[in-house]
Parts: structure tokens; C-alpha cells; sequence
């Protein structure tokens, strides 16, 4: 019969472990934790003897039960009361104010119709009181229709002025016929005069009468010019009440029409503004985003000025001012550090995050708490090599089968499923910690328990070390399975005791780690340790989101010659379905098919389900994340827009220096240097190793050392190499597995001996190859010129008889003339009597033309030599 754990006891009488451990502590049996396992006559007897308390217990718990639920039915019936008393209230109130509102509505518009008739008879009388007072104009008003007003008043100025000029005319006439009346009586008088000067005596009168007519004309010259003085200030009246009336409207409409323009352009920006944040909310909650991160700007890390002003939507300079007034002045194209960026950015108020790598191709989802459902828990199983992980997986394969349950596991796909008490837990089929490595370094936390599995006739090995520091950077909680149990020299308590040195402590020794000691061969402990994982899975709370589009990372993928890329996947959240468009990493496609873990076609797979599915444009990466798109269009976007972002950054890759290429990547460099990162088991071995790298020649090529330490090389070793182009020297240490990873990743050469000699001997080497090569002269003949002559359309050949060596037409020469060197150069053409040869030997005559040159007279000698680069030996 099965034994029964303390949690399941405790849970059977609704009492917490701990108090059920208290009364087995009561009664002196043995039980350690609440996984600890009772025999059937420890259970009998703790049934029978707390009976009675657990009955009372149930009692006391019932009666609580009923209490609260009276408390509860009464809070509930008051908070009914108080609601329907404040829905009474607030009805009443908005009664009230609706009351108020119409009769202020009803004042208002009461006073409104009176201020309107005010308003309208104070315009009336406004108007006959200007009717009354405004100075006629008879100026013609009949004005043809203009395109503008600008138009109508220059045509008005031009009417006035005829007008002015037509009375000018008009005053001049009549002045002429006024003067012509006013001379003709007065000669009448003289006339009339003449024949009667009796009439002497009443000259006064005459006199008198005359000063009266004269009087009366010049009051009707004066009432002429008054007149014509009116008109003309009636008409300059006009004219500039018409021209301001002109300038007042047309600056009115004018400002009217700017500030029309204004008013519509601040709308249509505002509408724009309000209808890209509505749009951005929109695409949020079809992303599942969270709504709060809207207004965070992601900064790709190590972005430059301009990149950041761009995303950031500022001005470039308002940047460069800043990180002036920080005291780090850059430019546009420079790149920023994380802290430069996140100062700026909040020195100009605004929330950003900076991005890595791994970041930009990761999905951010924001999940309802209302929508998350428990799933199953995703288990890898890790440890050091032939400890027994594949056997493992075996012996859960059977026991899963032989129990009845469904489920099994298919080693091609890289993942399986088993069920355990109506439960299921789905096992990654690729442990080892190297595949675990890659897939956290991109991000992915697929695994939500690990089972480190070691043997109990070995120990702690290396691996077994490496498993315990992945896991525990993931995060990740560990179950220790000590296996083969059932070996003769097996000492589960030694493992126990080794673990406790890097932190892993069992549960019964007051730790936080589940130990199970099983044995995959003999299927030892296999229910014991299922059951555990789904107590440490029950402890985690496991859930996810299965209504909404799917998104997990890629287990695996191959290129598969009949059906094309097919890509293992563990989906994490949402429901992936036959026909979806996602994109994972680089790569793009279409859902054609899914395959189960047993190789049966499924439809859909929710949280924590592991398929096959085909249908991808390329072969993901392990550990790329992907997910569901609603438009294959979007899909293929993103996959793009990635394709081309990598294939910049490896085109603008850092080529890393390596003892093989050192020579070619430093050739032009003037200055050369090699940069080198020691390592070694002692530092007796470090000292020697510079000892002699500082006796080697350094005036060509110095030898810088950047970094030595006594220990294994390491991750952060090669991050220095990395960033100081340098070679890492190993000498009797080996690198990590990490360090290893890293160094393939990011191309840093590591160079590991046994034997000193044989490092300085490849430095060495190295450091001669970079040294220029020596540059020999090497004489190949001379010539005597005998005579010269003159040959059409080539100049002036001179004849020659070699004396010495071997004149070869690729030969470089020099003209010497009584030991002095005037003319060096090439052979333009070199012949024996008519023929073109390539040399001519000791002995032999010949005519020779120099390059660009004629001065040639008999006595020169012409001397043949060549450079040869020899390569430095020291």
C-alpha cells in the first residue's frame, strides 16, 4: 500500500502541516518535512488519537464558519441599506439640480431675449442719429464690381479726382464771367455821366449806392469761395474716411484670415495628436501591452546622438547642449552610454528604457490576473555526463506508459509529456546545460523547475557544478535526484554533504532544496520524484493566458530534406492554431502543420504544450522567441526589418586579431602592438611567461599584457579581450564552458600550453610576422655603352656589350657616368640586332632604351639590379 505524505494528512483533516507536525512531534513520530512519508501504523495511530481533537477542531472551525457567515450576511444587508439610501439621496439631488438648472435656464434666456431688444433698439436710434448727422456725398455711387477692395478704392480716388478737376474748371468759368459783368456797368455810369454834370449833388447817394454794389459783389464772391471751400473739404473727407474704411477692413481680414489659419493648423495638430495616441492605445490592447509603458521611449543600447533625438522627437542640439553642460561633449553620429542616455532623457522629461540585444528581439505581453489559468510545469533535466539524465527520461517514459497514462516522449522533437495523477508535466528532451546556456544567453527562461540529477557512486563533478551555476542565474528552483542508489560504494548523504559547498541544502538539514534519491535503472524513487516536481511546481503557481494569440520560444529547429524547415516549440502563453502567421527570431511562415510529442497531427496547443510545427520561410535559432501575428504581412516586416539589422552589425563586426591573421590585420598600421590576456595555474608561470615576453624586441611591435591572474579563463576575460582586441594565453588552465561560448560568439582567439616554451615560441613567431620585411638590392648585370644612334619614332638607342652578369628587360637600371649616378629607371626596349629579347647575358652585344630618358653618350654604363623583400628573422 502507498505511503502518506504529512501535507496530504494535514490536508485531509483542513489543519496546516505544521501544526500536524506538531502533534507527530507530540507523539514521537519521526517526520521531517511536510514531503516525509508515514507508514500505515503511524497513519492508524494518528487518526485514532486525534480524533477527538480534530473533531472538536472541525466543531470550532464550523462554528466560525456559520459566525462569519452571519457577519457577513449582515454587512452585506447593511451595505444593501446604505446603497439604496444613498440611491434615494443622489436621486433626490439630481431632481433638485434638474430644477435648478431649467429655472437658471429659463432666467437666462429671459435675459438674453431682453438684452437682445436693447441692444437692437439702441442700434436702431444709433443709426437714425448718424443718418441724421452724416454729410451727404454726391459723388456717383454706381461703382462697377472689382475683383478686390484695393481695386474699388483706387478707381474711387480716381473718380474724385476728375470730380476735383471738373470743379476747378467749373470755379475758373465763372470767375471769368463775373469779372466781365462787374466791368460793364461802371463804364455805363461814366457814360451816362458826361452830358449831365448838374447831377453833382446827389453823387453821395451814387457814391453810397455804388458802395452797396460793390459790397453785394463781394458778398457774392465770398459765398462762392465758402462753397468751394466745403466741396473741397466734403470731398477730402470722403476720400480719406473711404481709404481708412479700406485699410481698417482689409487689415481685419487679414488678421481674421492668420488667425483662421492658426486656430485650424493648432486643430488639425491636436486632432493628429489625440487620434496617433488612440491608435497607439488601440494597437496596445491588441498586443497585449500594458497600457502604463505608453508613454516609455525604448533606446536601442549604445544608440547615438541622433538616434536618440529622433526617437526622443527633440532637436538634435538640445541633446549635444546637455551632454556639454555633463561634461562629455559628443557629436550626431557618436554613440551614448546607458546612464548619458537615461540622464538626458530625464533632464528633458521623458521615460525611457534602453534596450539590449537580447531585449530588442524579445515580446513584452501584459496579462489580466482575472485571465491567467494554471498550466504545467516545463522541467529540464541537467547533470554531469553519463550520470544518468537520458536514463532518466527513459525510466519516466515507461513509468508514464506502464501506468496507463497518456503521454510519451518522442526524442526527435526535442520535448515530451507525461501525466502523473491526472496531472501533466512536460519534460525539454535537450538537458544539457550547453543547450540551456545558449537559450538563457538569448533571453528564453523556458524552464520553470530543474531536476539536477547526480550520481551517488561519483559525486560532484565538474558539469554537475556548471548545472548548479546556470540554474541558479536563471532563477530557476532545483529538485536533486541522487541516482543509482542501487550501486554497490553508493553514498546518497556523501552528495548531500558535497552540495551543501555551493549552496544547495536539503530540506531535512533546514534548506530550501527537495532531495530524492532514485535509481533510473531498477525505476527506484521515479513516483516519488514526479510527485515532487508537482509540489514544487503547486509552491510556483504556475499560470498563463490560454485566450489570446500564442507566443513561446524554439526548442530546436533543423532543415528537414521533405518538409522543409521544421522548428520545435514550447508555447508559453496563448493558444497557437493550424493557419496562424508568427515569426520567430529571422524567420517567417505560415502554421501548415503541427505535430504532438507521439507524432499525431493537433489543431491547436495551449500553454506549456511542446509541437512540431512546419511551415517556416527559414530555420530559427534555438532559443528565439516567437509569436502570433494577425496579418502575415506584420510577420514578415518584423522578420526583415531583423534580417537587415543583423546583417549590419555583421558587416560592422569588430574583426578580432588572432596569431594567424595578425600579420594582415596590422600591415598598415605604423605603430603595432599586440595585446595579450595571461593566464596560468601559478603565478610563478605568469611571471616566467612575461619575463620572457619583455627580453623580446619591442622597438617594431610592442607587447602589451592587459590582464594576468592565476585561475581558469572566464567569461569576463574574454568580455576584456573583446573590448581590447586581445589574445587570451592559457598556460596550463583551461577556459569555462561560458568562456567558451563567449569567445566563439564574439571571435576571441584562446591559445592554451601545457609547455612554456611552446607560447613564447608562437608569440614569437607572431610578433616576427608583423615586423616589415627587409628590403636587399640584388645586382643582376652591367652594360657598357659603346655608341649611340638615333632610331625613328623612339629616340636614342645606345649599343651596348654586357660585361657582367645578365641584363633582363624587368630589370630596374641606372645610368652612371664617371661614377655618378644620372638617370635610374627601366629598360624601354631591349634588342639583339633586330629581334626584341627578354635578357641578354655576359659577352653578348645588345641595344638598350631607356624609359624617358635620351642623354645617353659612349663610356656610360648601365647597371641591371632588383628588390627582393626577405622576411625578418629578428
Amino acid at each position: 500500500m502507498a505511503k502518506t505524505r504529512v501535507h496530504d494528512l494535514a490536508k485531509e483533516y483542513g489543519i496546516s502541516s505544521k501544526e500536524m507536525l506538531g502533534h507527530l512531534a507530540d507523539m514521537k513520530i519521526p517526520a521531517k518535512s511536510a514531503s516525509s512519508t508515514l507508514e500505515d501504523a503511524y497513519v492508524s495511530m494518528v487518526r485514532k488519537k486525534l480524533k477527538p481533537i480534530l473533531e472538536a477542531h472541525a466543531a470550532e472551525i464550523e462554528a466560525q464558519k456559520r459566525a462569519e457567515e452571519e457577519a457577513r450576511a449582515e454587512e452585506e444587508r447593511k451595505a444593501a441599506e446604505k446603497a439604496e439610501a444613498e440611491r434615494i439621496a443622489a436621486e433626490q439631488r439630481r431632481e433638485a439640480e434638474r430644477a435648478e438648472e431649467e429655472r437658471r435656464r429659463a432666467a437666462a434666456e429671459e435675459a438674453r431675449k431682453k438684452a437682445e431688444a436693447e441692444k437692437a433698439e439702441a442700434e436702431r436710434k444709433a443709426a437714425e442719429e448718424a443718418e441724421r448727422n452724416r454729410v451727404h456725398d454726391n459723388a456717383p455711387k454706381s461703382i462697377p464690381s472689382f475683383t478686390s477692395l484695393l481695386d474699388q478704392i483706387a478707381q474711387q480716388e480716381e473718380i474724385l479726382k476728375k470730380q476735383a478737376e471738373e470743379n476747378a474748371q467749373k470755379k475758373a468759368a465763372e470767375k471769368g464771367r463775373g469779372r466781365t459783368r462787374s466791368e460793364s456797368p461802371r463804364s455805363g455810369a461814366g457814360r451816362r455821366g458826361a452830358p449831365a454834370p448838374a447831377a453833382a449833388a446827389p453823387a453821395p447817394s451814387g457814391d453810397a449806392r455804388g458802395r452797396r454794389g460793390k459790397k453785394g459783389r463781394r458778398g457774392e464772391g465770398e459765398g462762392e469761395d465758402r462753397y468751394s471751400r466745403m466741396a473741397r473739404e466734403a470731398e477730402a473727407y470722403n476720400r480719406s474716411r473711404v481709404l481708412e474704411e479700406a485699410r481698417e477692413a482689409v487689415e481685419e481680414a487679414s488678421r481674421e484670415s492668420t488667425g483662421r489659419r492658426k486656430r485650424r493648423k493648432e486643430r488639425r495638430q491636436k486632432q493628429a495628436a489625440e487620434a496617433a495616441k488612440e491608435h497607439a492605445i488601440e494597437e496596445a490592447i491588441a498586443n497585449d501591452q500594458d497600457l502604463s509603458q505608453l508613454d516609455t521611449v525604448k533606446v536601442p543600447q549604445g544608440s547615438t546622438v541622433g538616434e536618440l533625438a529622433e526617437l526622443l522627437g527633440v532637436p538634435a542640439n538640445d541633446i549635444i547642449k546637455r551632454l556639454f553642460l555633463l561634461g562629455t561633449p559628443l557629436t550626431l553620429t557618436e554613440s551614448m552610454s546607458d546612464e548619458l542616455i537615461e540622464l538626458v532623457a530625464d533632464d528633458l522629461g521623458r521615460d525611457v528604457k534602453v534596450m539590449t540585444k537580447e531585449e530588442e528581439n524579445s515580446f513584452t505581453f501584459y496579462d489580466d490576473p482575472s485571465s491567467l489559468k494554471p498550466r504545467p510545469p516545463v522541467v529540464t533535466v541537467m547533470g554531469h555526463v553519463d550520470h544518468g539524465k537520458t536514463s532518466l527520461l527513459d525510466a519516466i517514459r515507461h513509468t508514464g506508459v506502464a501506468a496507463g497514462e497518456a503521454g510519451g516522449i518522442t526524442q526527435a522533437i526535442g520535448a515530451s509529456q507525461v501525466e502523473v495523477n491526472g496531472r501533466t508535466i512536460t519534460f525539454i528532451d535537450t538537458p544539457g546545460h550547453e543547450t540551456f546556456t545558449a537559450m538563457r544567453a538569448r533571453g528564453a527562461k523556458v524552464t520553470d523547475i530543474v531536476i539536477l540529477i547526480v550520481a551517488a557512486d561519483d559525486g560532484v563533478m565538474p558539469q554537475t557544478i556548471e548545472s548548479i551555476n546556470h540554474a541558479k542565474a536563471a532563477n530557476v528552483p532545483i529538485i536533486v535526484a541522487v541516482n543509482k542508489i542501487d550501486k554497490p560504494g553508493a553514498n546518497p548523504d556523501k552528495v548531500r554533504q558535497e552540495l551543501t559547498e555551493y549552496g544547495i541544502i536539503p530540506e531535512e538539514w533546514g534548506g530550501q532544496n527537495m532531495f530524492v534519491n532514485i535509481s533510473a535503472k531498477q525505476k527506484i524513487g521515479i513516483d516519488e520524484l514526479l510527485e515532487t516536481v508537482l509540489l514544487q511546481a503547486d509552491v510556483l503557481e504556475l499560470k498563463a493566458n490560454p485566450d489570446t494569440f500564442a507566443s513561446g520560444n524554439v526548442l530546436e529547429a533543423k532543415l528537414d530534406r521533405g518538409r522543409g524547415s521544421v522548428a520545435t516549440v514550447l508555447v508559453t502563453r496563448g493558444t497557437l492554431h493550424v493557419g496562424d502567421a508568427l515569426v520567430a527570431g529571422m524567420a517567417y511562415g505560415r502554421v501548415r502543420a503541427m505535430l504532438d510529442p507521439k507524432g499525431n497531427n493537433v489543431k491547436q496547443a495551449g500553454p506549456s504544450d511542446a509541437v512540431e510545427i512546419l511551415g517556416l520561410q527559414s530555420v530559427p535559432m534555438a532559443g528565439d522567441e516567437f509569436r502570433v501575428f494577425t496579418d502575415e504581412r506584420d510577420a514578415k516586416k518584423l522578420a526583415d526589418e531583423r534580417a537587415l539589422k543583423a546583417r549590419i552589425e555583421e558587416q560592422n563586426r569588430v574583426k578580432h586579431v588572432t596569431l594567424e591573421n595578425l600579420f594582415d590585420t596590422m600591415a598598415d598600421a605604423e605603430v603595432k602592438e599586440l595585446n595579450l590576456i595571461i593566464k596560468a595555474d601559478v603565478q610563478g608561470s605568469i611571471e616566467a611567461l612575461q619575463d620572457s615576453l619583455d627580453k623580446m624586441d619591442q622597438s617594431e611591435v610592442r607587447i602589451n599584457t592587459i590582464h594576468s591572474a592565476v585561475g581558469a579563463i572566464t567569461e569576463t576575460d574574454v568580455t576584456l579581450a573583446d573590448a581590447s582586441n586581445a589574445i587570451i594565453i592559457g598556460f596550463g588552465v583551461r577556459p569555462e564552458a561560458k568562456a567558451r561560448a563567449a569567445a566563439e560568439r564574439d571571435g576571441v582567439e584562446i591559445r592554451t600550453y601545457s609547455v612554456i616554451y611552446k607560447a613564447i615560441e608562437d608569440i614569437d613567431a607572431a610578433r616576427i610576422g608583423m615586423l616589415k620585411p627587409t628590403e636587399v638590392e640584388v645586382q643582376t648585370g652591367t652594360a657598357e655603352v659603346r655608341d649611340t644612334f638615333k632610331v625613328p619614332k623612339v629616340g636614342v638607342a645606345a649599343g651596348c656589350m654586357v660585361t657582367e652578369g645578365e641584363i633582363s628587360r624587368d630589370d630596374q637600371v641606372r645610368l652612371v657616368r664617371d661614377g655618378i649616378v644620372v638617370f635610374e629607371g627601366r629598360i624601354a626596349s631591349l634588342r639583339r640586332y633586330k629581334d626584341d629579347v627578354k635578357s641578354v647575358k655576359a659577352g653578348f652585344e645588345c641595344g638598350i632604351g631607356l624609359e624617358s630618358y635620351q642623354d645617353v653618350k659612349p663610356g656610360d654604363l648601365i647597371e641591371g639590379f632588383r628588390i627582393d623583400e626577405v622576411a625578418r628573422t629578428e
